[in-house]
């Protein structure tokens, strides 16, 4: 089976479909992109162009099968094809977010925090601070509910 991401002309994935080996492959049985892209243009009369071929089994530029990781992630509606790097990538959640285009993932310019002092938080980007805020994940919100900040020099939540 191939699966193929529908493209529109943003190239945002709008749709995956699954498509029969005997619709892929050439006279020797390879699977070969463009017979299937030709099979779906034939079947939906969408340009052939906007159907790129997926692998299920690649993620963050890794095959989870030990094989060969095919364009970068598989494509998931909502998902982004970057025809320059040839990969499929989520959006790009923050503008000063940097693409790792080897993992085909979006990276902060501050890694994310994680365990501090046995207290899991609960974290979010802040763009205009560029920084990791969050809270306790056991804290109940309310307004006065403390918050913190992830200081990476010093490797520790500080309160904000």
């Amino acid at each position: 089976m191939a699966h193929f991401a529908k493209l529109n002309n943003d190239n945002e994935v709008i749709a995956v479909s699954v498509v029969g080996n005997n619709d892929t492959a050439d006279n020797a049985g390879v699977e070969v992109e463009s017979i299937g892209q030709q099979f779906l243009e034939g079947i939906h009369g969408w340009d052939r162009n906007l159907w790129k071929q997926t692998s299920y089994n690649t993620y963050q530029g890794e095959h989870k099968l030990g094989g060969t990781p095919f364009r970068g992630n598989y494509a998931l509606v909502g998902m982004i094809y970057d025809a320059t790097n040839d990969i499929f990538v989520e959006k790009q959640p923050y503008p000063s977010w940097t693409l790792n285009v080897s993992a085909a993932r979006w990276e902060p310019p501050v890694p994310r925090p994680f365990l501090q002092e046995g207290l899991f938080y609960i974290t979010e980007w802040n763009e205009s601070n560029g920084r990791w805020e969050g809270h306790e994940a056991d804290q109940v919100i309310t307004p006065e509910s403390e918050r913190y900040y992830w200081d990476p020099d010093n490797n520790s939540w500080q309160t904000i």
